[in-house]
């Protein structure tokens, strides 16, 4: 086995954050490059012995450069997916150019890509796949040997495809389609994904090579939409194609249904518009591995969702870093004044009790207090553009820094004392929301709620005092139902106390 760490990038990813724990299962020693290592330090295997996690950003190259040093092999797994980012094209040509520059800098033996499958010399080839494929161009050119891997959809539990694809069928009985649903696809399993890009590591003759990489199976998606609905115990759903609707109103009628936003439906919507398909199949050869076809890949998607045993999810990826009023020392940014509104109740309980109710809020359970009025809010938030709540959370149980929590991002966590979100809503300025638990002695603790708001101009400002009376009703009827949730006795409160500022990175 190679002494030298595997650098990882795109960890906090559906991909990545399913190939670290293979390559470290496997013996590998792994080094995870993220904006946000926070994020990777709390899964599982975040804290395992062969893993190295490194702050790193692939649009940085003096950072870039710096993560790669001393590795011997690089997993470039990085893509930009969402269509509202105007400049993805250029963020994907400039990370893969400081991919290559930290390649040759540090003498890498091998980039391993995983890309898109396409032709690049198709009329209709999205924007997304050119993309793709000009990224691909762009590591090949390069003087360290690439393995490109190309694939198609991508099924598995999680994944941005199988999501949109189980809310549709789940919800709609009759659907009304464009033409793309006919198109032929050839759908591959996450597992055999993660199996190809282990497998390649140990076959050199892959090295310099573009491989195809897919399922046993070329199927349409109205072909995936019959066999969903026969695994999920469905009816037969009734399909309706018609040549008027592209897929950019594709996107907006995934976006009404579904909780995949438009700017994520609408790559995925183009890369079906034309045939994704292998045209060679020499990987099977190279990399001789068990394919699952894509009947079985929709019952396994089923069972782990249903034993909530989704291990990555579509919305881990991505998600703005918390703003720069929130990290180590910078409480008072200079940039504007932060407001607060802070509320505190005191309950005869343990901490790790009341951490129980905390770790549920959101996704199904609701958010304890006035359910309506987060709908609604959740209902602009997606009028505008933004998530809204049906994102839900990717563990009903279970959460980690990282995490896409409805229209909230978890930034901080330290259970049983602390859960810190993040507003990804649509707003004139940033939010935190942080719940804090603080033993008081034996059975007392006292649970913290407090809000922090830095406005953008006026109409920042107008926003935040609009809801001041609010803020009071809201966060002392949601502490006064998680105590009412515990079953435990309210000693004190709920009251307004004042907020200091939060600290995110605690590591």
């Amino acid at each position: 086995m190679d002494t030298k760490p595997i650098l990882v990038t795109g960890g906090t990813g559906y991909v990545g954050g399913r190939l670290i724990p293979r390559l470290l299962e496997a013996g590998f020693k792994v080094r995870a490059m993220a904006r946000s290592p926070e994020r990777l330090l709390c899964r599982p295997w975040g804290r395992h012995p062969a893993i190295e996690v490194v702050a790193g950003d692939a649009l940085d190259r003096e950072s870039f450069v710096e993560a790669a040093r001393g590795c011997g092999v690089a997993y470039y797994l990085i893509h930009s997916m969402n269509a509202a980012k105007g400049k993805f094209a250029w963020a994907d040509r400039t990370a893969a150019e400081n991919m290559v520059a930290a390649a040759v800098q540090n003498d890498l033996a091998r980039i391993i890509y995983l890309g898109g499958l396409g032709e690049p010399d198709h009329e209709a080839l999205s924007k997304h796949l050119k993309s793709r494929h000009e990224v691909e161009k762009i590591l090949m050119a390069g003087a360290v040997p690439v393995t490109n891997l190309r694939a198609a959809m991508i099924l598995g539990s999680g994944s941005a495809s199988f999501e949109m694809l189980r809310y549709l069928v789940d919800r709609l009985p009759m659907m009304i389609t464009p033409r793309w649903v006919q198109t032929p696809c050839q759908p591959i399993s996450i597992r055999n994904v993660l199996d190809y890009l282990e497998g390649v590591l140990g076959v050199p003759e892959t090295a310099g090579e573009t491989l195809d990489i897919g399922g046993p199976d070329i199927l349409s998606y109205r072909d995936l939409i019959r066999i969903y609905a026969q695994e999920a115990g469905l009816h037969k759903r009734l399909i309706l194609p018609v040549p008027v609707l592209t897929p950019w109103l594709s996107a907006k009628w995934v976006n009404l249904v579904t909780p995949v936003p438009a700017s994520i439906a609408q790559p995925l919507a183009e890369g079906l518009s034309i045939p994704v398909i292998c045209k060679e199949n020499r990987i099977r050869d190279m990399v001789p591995i068990e394919l699952n076809d894509s009947r079985a890949t929709i019952r396994t998607a089923l069972e782990r969702i249903r034993q909530e045993e989704v291990d990555t999810c579509w919305f881990d990826a991505g998600g703005a870093l918390p703003p720069e009023w929130t990290t180590c020392g910078d409480a008072d940014y200079a940039g504007g004044t932060i407001l607060r509104s802070g509320h505190r109740i005191v309950l005869e309980a343990g901490a790790e009790e009341v951490w129980t109710a905390v770790q549920k809020i959101g996704g199904r359970t609701g958010w304890y207090f006035a359910q309506p009025l987060w709908q609604l809010r959740g209902i602009l938030d997606w009028f505008v553009g933004g998530p809204g709540l049906r994102r839900g959370r990717r563990d009903s149980v279970e959460l980690r820094v990282g995490d896409g929590l409805d229209f909230w991002r978890v930034v901080a966590l330290e259970a049983p004392h602390r859960l810190l979100l993040l507003a990804e809503m649509k707003a004139p300025g940033d939010a935190l929301l942080e719940i804090r638990i603080k033993p008081e002695g034996e059975r007392r603790v006292g649970l913290e709620m407090v809000a922090r708001f830095l406005p953008r101009g006026l109409a920042g400002l107008a926003y935040w005092y609009s809801l001041v009376p609010a803020h009071k009703w809201l966060f002392e009827g949601m502490l006064r139902n998680v105590a009412r949730f515990t079953g435990k006795q309210v000693l004190e409160g709920p009251l307004t106390i004042a907020a200091e500022d939060p600290v995110v990175c605690k590591l």
